[in-house]
């Protein structure tokens, strides 16, 4: 993108008092209540919430190999519609991310999107099969210099390999980003266990599988004295287990997604696979626990993992249904109507859980330096005066999986920059090759 003069007129940095901000050649220039410019572009964002931009730390990209659900570009403009800047891209493509050359493909396809970082993760495990290492260090030595490693999807299972890994990291400062389900628990589940999925009969997938992973991971960081983070937590025996490595000072970090702190087994019961999820949604008392860890460190950030999928892999019934859901254009949405307008966090907390956290633990280091002079301008605009209505057949990911179809959510992206170029004003995507 083309970096531009913006002046950005009374933004509230992170909910704070009206100040104007003027960007000059991808940076920050200055922050004061009343600024001019006369060569910059005047955007008139008055009274609307200020935010470093967003890094999603956990994103299914789909390409190479499965671009009939998403590609890197569709996800990137879905990306800046949200309000995010930088994308993590999973390794479960196809061919698997776990050699230089593809986690080199995946970050030129980003680089020629140019609507926002896009930053591969490469796999833990080749063919993410959990038997023998990836290509970590030659991933890390990489263009795309790759930091988290992970084989979401899949979980590593076997021990050694998982000491093996987080030892291998510890050269580079790198983190293995766990799934954390006991495959011998999880054989052919379908949602959470629990009465609902008594009442279905649906098999249920116990809260056990994802705590014993967690449990033994923690365990295994602290010995190996290396980074380990938790992807998508969901129960609130899973908190615990965090809380007490935290307490321990054991280098742990966890994520939770929008839907799981929101969404719970219940909506199971219209058999509608849209709410079909890995892992599941839980019970209401879990969420009450994932928010309230959110607001109090216990889970470091919040994680979109977005998940499209095509219309035949989703519009079956629901054991042939594959799991997952889209989440890039809501995630803000979601954490304003859950952590904000519930008084469990402020706007200043929702830009350390959404940008300056998650950029941290990946190591991004031109994201999550917040709104501040002489900072890459990456910013994040929300109106959150106004809500909009979910539908499916208006978002701009490839594939049409949400589940908040006809919702109606509180606040409104209108605008992201992304290192200093605009790539959504007044919620238009403004895409590179327009430029």
């Amino acid at each position: 993108m083309t970096s531009q003069r913006y002046l950005l007129k009374g933004g509230k940095v992170l909910g704070g008092a009206a100040a104007d901000i003027l960007i000059v050649d991808g940076v920050i220039e200055n922050i004061a209540a009343s600024l001019s410019h006369e060569s910059a572009r005047t955007i008139d964002i008055s009274g609307n919430v200020v935010l470093p931009g967003l890094v999603d730390l956990h994103t299914h990209l789909r390409e190479p190999g499965r671009e009939d659900s998403e590609t890197v570009l569709s996800a990137s403009r879905a990306g800046a519609k949200g309000g995010f800047t930088a994308l993590s891209a999973m390794a479960n493509t196809s061919p698997v991310a776990d050699t230089a050359g593809v986690v080199e493909q995946v970050y030129r396809l980003g680089r020629e999107a140019g609507l926002l970082d896009v930053f591969p993760i490469g796999a833990v495990t080749q063919g993410l099969k959990g038997e023998q290492l990836s290509e970590i260090g030659a991933m890390a030595d990489s263009v795309a210099r790759v930091r988290v490693f992970s084989d979401d999807g899949n979980c590593v299972f076997d021990p050694l390999v998982m000491r093996r890994a987080l030892e291998y990291i510890k050269k580079f400062d790198g983190v293995i980003a766990q799934h954390a389900q006991e495959p011998r628990l999880t054989i052919g589940a379908q949602m959470n266990e629990g009465s609902v999925s008594a009442r279905l009969g649906l098999k249920g997938w116990p809260a056990i599988a994802e705590e014993a992973i967690i449990a033994r991971d923690v365990l295994l960081a602290d010995h190996v004295k290396s980074r380990l983070h938790i992807c998508h937590v969901t129960t609130a025996g899973g908190v615990e287990i965090i809380r007490w490595a935290k307490a321990r000072g054991i280098a742990v970090t966890a994520e939770v997604t929008p839907h799981h702190l929101l969404l719970t087994d219940d909506l199971a019961s219209s058999y509608d696979p849209i709410f079909k999820v890995n892992p599941p949604l839980r019970t209401t008392s879990d969420v009450m626990a994932l928010r309230e860890a959110l607001a109090d460190g216990t889970i470091d950030i919040v994680a979109t993992d977005h998940a499209p999928h095509s219309s035949e892999t989703k519009d079956c019934e629901w054991q042939e249904a594959s799991f997952g859901m889209i989440g890039l254009e809501t995630a803000l949405s979601i954490v304003n109507k859950t952590m904000v307008e519930s008084h469990l966090m402020d706007w200043a907390q929702v830009a350390d859980r959404l940008s300056t956290a998650p950029a941290q633990i990946g190591r991004y280091e031109r994201q999550g330096q917040g709104v501040i002079v002489g900072a890459p301008a990456n910013i994040t605009v929300i109106n959150t005066t106004r809500s909009w209505m979910v539908d499916r057949d208006l978002v701009l990911s490839k594939s049409r999986n949400t589940p908040y179809h006809g919702y109606e959510l509180p606040g409104v992206v209108t605008h992201t920059f992304f290192d200093g170029a605009a790539t959504l004003i007044d919620g238009k995507v403004i895409d590179k090759v327009a430029m």
